[in-house]
C-alpha cells in the first residue's frame, strides 16, 4: 500500500475559473439560503431544546445532522475569510449545544425533547449519525478558528459513546444503522492526535455485520443490506443497500485501512469500488438506482427516468474515491471524483445557488406526469424543479460543505512526489522532505483542455493525471524530464521553475454503455471532456423524436452555464399519421440539436430532458461508460 497525504483545502488557493465562481456563489448565496430555510423550518431553534409535546414543528431525529453540516460549511468559509457575523452565528449555535448537553456529555434533540429516556435504543434513528456530523463540524471549526470549546464538547460526547458501546456494551445495538460516526472518529483522531478515536472507529467498522446483538434488528424497509449489515465488511465485494450509508462506511473502511495499514480491509474496499464504478454507477457519477431504500440494486440496473441518484450519494462516492486515491497511484479514483463533481453532484444545486435536487434523474418525460396510478400504486417520479428545502434536507448543507472544501481533491503528495488529481486554476505550497514546493495551475478547465502546471522551490517529482475520457493529448515540459506514465499519471522530474504545458483534446465524444445496462441499449450519450450533456425540450421541442448523428459536427454555444453548450447534427423523426407503419415510411429530417451540460438541466423552467438518445448511422468508435485507460 502506498501512502499519500492530501493537501488540505485551506492550503489550496483556487485563483480563477469555474470553481472559483462556484465557491463565490456558495459563500454569497448558498450558505445563507440554507441558513434561512433551516431557521424557517426550526432546525436551528431545535438545538435550544425548547419544543414541547403537542406543539407544532416537532423536531426530526436527523435535525442535529442538518445543523451540524451547515456549521461545518460555515467553518470552511471561516478558514479562508474572517467574518465576525458568521462566526458569531456559529458561536450562538454552540452555546445552545453547550447549554443543553447532559452532564455525561450526551446531546441529541430527538431523544431529549421528543423521546426522552430512550437514548441508544433505536438503531435506525440516526443517533450516532448525528453525533458524527457534530464531531466533524467541531473539528472543522477548531481547525478554522483555533477555538476549542465545540471540539471539547464533542470529545465529551465521544467519550460517552466509547463508554456505552465499547466498555459497557449497554446500548441496544452495537453498530449504528446509518454510518457516519466511523469516519467522523477518524477525523477526530487526526484533529486531536488521540488514538482512542481511531480505535473506536475501527471497533464500529469491525463489528458491522459481525455481531449477534444487531442480528434480527433489520426488518422491513431497513433490511440487512440496506443497513450494510449482511456480512462482515472485510468479506464484502459488492456495493449494496442504501447508497449514502454504503459510501460513508466504505469511506471509513478506506480511512482505517490507510491509518492502520490494513491490507485486508483495503482489498475489500477496492473490490467494492470496482463493483460500483464498473457495474452500478451512472455515467454522471450518480449512485443508488432505486427510491426503494435509496439503494444499489444489481449490476447493470441503471434506469434513467426513475433514477434516485441522491445528491448526498454523489458526495459520498467522491469522499470514498478520494480516500482510496491516497492508498495507491491509480487514476481510477480521481477519474471517479471528476465524473461526480462535474455531473451527478453539481446537478444537485441550481445555477443561482438557492435550490436543490434530492434525486438526479437522467430522463424527464413530462407526459408521464399525468399518470397518477399504475397497477394500483401511485406513480412516483423525481421532481422536475429544484426546491430550497426538503422535509429530509440532508443535501443542501452537504452541497455547501462539499463546494467550500473542493480544494482538498486537487493535490496530494508522498515522500518525493506531488500528485495533480484535479485540474482547477489554483496554487499551493507543500512542505516536503527536500523543502517547500510551490505548485500552481493555470487553466480554464473544463471549458478548455489546456492546463499549465508550474513548479517552484525544491526539486520534486510531479505526477499529473491523464483523464480516462481523453483519447489524445500533447505535453511540453521545460526544466522537467518526462519519466513516462504509471497508474494513469504522467511522471516528471522537476527542477525549480519547471513548467509543464498540457493540452487534452476535448472534442465531443459519443459514448455507449456496456450491454449489461439494458436501459441504454441502442442509445448513446455525449461527453465533452469530463462533462456529460443532455437535451432539453426548452431548446429542442419534442426531444423524444430526435436522433443524434454519428458525425456530431459540434459547435460550442455560450449560454452562461460556465461550460459551453453544444449544437450538434441530428435528425427528427415524424410518422405517417398511423399509430404503426412500416419503418421506411417514417421521415427523418436533418436538424440541429442543442445539448447542454447535464448539471444545468431544469434551470429554465419545467422541461423534458434526456441524457441517452437514439443515434443514426452508428459507425462510430464506442467508448464504454465504465472504461478507464491507463496506458496511452
Amino acid at each position: 500500500m502506498s501512502k499519500q497525504y492530501s493537501v488540505p483545502f485551506d492550503k489550496v488557493n483556487i485563483t480563477g475559473g469555474f470553481w472559483k465562481d462556484r465557491i463565490a456563489l456558495n459563500e454569497s448565496v448558498t450558505l445563507d439560503s440554507v441558513r434561512r430555510r433551516f431557521e424557517d423550518t426550526g432546525r436551528f431553534s431545535a438545538l435550544g431544546y425548547n419544543w414541547k409535546q403537542g406543539e407544532p414543528d416537532r423536531p426530526h431525529f436527523f435535525y442535529d445532522s442538518d445543523a451540524a453540516k451547515w456549521m461545518e460549511a460555515a467553518a470552511y468559509v471561516l478558514s479562508k475569510h474572517s467574518d465576525s457575523e458568521l462566526e458569531s452565528y456559529v458561536e450562538e449555535l454552540i452555546d445552545r449545544i453547550e447549554r443543553n448537553m447532559t452532564p455525561d456529555g450526551y446531546f441529541n434533540v430527538w431523544y431529549t425533547v421528543v423521546e426522552p429516556g430512550k437514548r441508544f435504543t433505536d438503531r435506525d434513528h440516526h443517533e450516532l449519525y448525528c453525533a458524527g456530523h457534530l464531531i466533524e463540524a467541531a473539528a472543522a471549526y477548531y481547525e478554522a478558528t483555533g477555538k476549542r470549546r465545540f471540539l471539547d464538547l464533542m470529545r465529551r460526547y465521544a467519550e460517552l459513546i466509547e463508554t456505552v458501546f465499547c466498555r459497557e456494551d449497554s446500548a441496544a445495538f452495537t453498530t449504528p444503522g446509518h454510518p457516519e460516526i466511523e469516519l467522523a472518529l477518524v477525523r477526530l483522531y487526526r484533529c486531536t492526535g488521540e488514538k482512542r478515536w481511531l480505535d473506536l472507529s475501527r471497533f464500529f467498522v469491525d463489528k458491522r455485520g459481525n455481531n449477534e446483538k444487531d442480528r434480527g434488528q433489520a426488518s422491513g424497509f431497513a433490511s440487512e443490506d440496506y443497513l450494510q449489515d449482511m456480512i462482515p465488511l472485510r468479506e464484502q465485494t459488492q456495493a449494496t443497500g442504501h447508497s449514502v450509508r454504503a459510501c460513508y462506511i466504505y469511506s471509513a473502511m478506506a480511512d482505517i485501512a490507510y491509518e492502520c495499514g490494513d491490507r485486508e480491509l483495503l482489498a475489500a474496499a477496492n473490490s467494492i469500488f470496482k463493483n460500483i464504478t464498473e457495474h452500478r454507477m451512472y455515467i454522471t457519477g450518480g449512485i443508488g438506482s432505486t427510491r426503494v431504500g435509496e439503494a444499489f440494486t444489481v449490476d447493470g440496473d441503471l434506469p434513467n427516468e426513475t433514477a434516485y441518484a441522491e445528491t448526498c450519494a454523489a458526495v459520498s462516492l467522491a469522499m470514498f474515491a478520494q480516500r482510496m486515491s491516497l492508498t495507491a497511484v491509480d487514476s481510477r479514483y480521481a477519474d471517479t471524483v471528476e465524473r461526480v463533481i462535474y455531473n451527478g453532484f453539481l446537478s444537485g444545486v441550481s445555477l443561482d445557488g438557492k435550490s436543490f435536487f434530492y434525486e438526479n434523474p437522467l430522463s424527464i418525460d413530462l407526459s408521464k406526469r399525468n399518470i397518477k396510478y399504475w397497477r394500483g400504486e401511485e406513480v412516483r417520479l423525481p421532481i422536475t424543479q429544484r426546491v430550497e428545502v426538503f422535509d429530509c434536507s440532508c443535501c443542501p448543507p452537504n452541497v455547501a460543505r462539499f463546494v467550500e472544501s473542493i480544494g482538498k481533491y486537487i493535490y496530494s503528495y508522498d515522500g518525493d512526489t506531488v500528485y495533480v488529481h484535479q485540474f482547477m486554476q489554483s496554487d499551493t505550497d507543500i512542505d516536503m522532505n527536500g523543502g517547500t514546493v510551490h505548485v500552481s495551475q493555470i487553466t480554464d478547465y473544463p471549458s478548455d483542455g489546456g492546463v499549465t502546471v508550474c513548479v517552484g522551490g525544491a526539486p520534486v517529482k510531479l505526477a499529473v493525471r491523464i483523464p480516462s475520457w481523453c483519447r489524445d493529448f500533447s505535453v511540453e515540459a521545460k526544466l522537467a524530464e518526462n519519466l513516462g506514465t504509471s497508474g494513469g499519471y504522467m511522471l516528471f522530474d522537476c527542477r525549480d521553475g519547471a513548467k509543464i504545458e498540457l493540452y487534452f483534446d476535448m472534442s465531443p465524444v459519443i459514448v455507449s454503455a456496456d450491454p449489461s445496462v439494458h436501459e441504454d441499449s441502442g442509445k448513446v450519450a455525449v461527453m465533452r471532456g469530463p462533462v456529460v450533456y443532455c437535451a432539453e425540450g426548452v431548446d429542442n421541442g419534442d426531444i423524444f423524436s430526435l436522433s443524434l448523428s454519428s458525425e456530431l459536427n459540434a459547435e460550442p454555444v455560450d449560454l452562461g452555464f460556465g461550460i459551453p453548450a453544444l449544437d450538434v447534427d441530428g435528425t427528427r423523426i415524424s410518422g405517417s399519421g398511423a399509430l404503426y407503419a412500416p419503418a421506411d415510411e417514417m421521415k427523418h429530417e436533418p436538424t440541429r440539436i442543442r445539448l447542454i451540460p447535464y448539471f444545468a438541466f431544469a434551470n429554465r423552467g419545467e422541461s423534458d430532458m434526456q441524457v441517452w438518445m437514439s443515434i443514426r448511422s452508428v459507425s462510430y468508435t464506442h467508448l464504454r461508460a465504465h472504461e478507464t485507460r491507463h496506458d496511452l
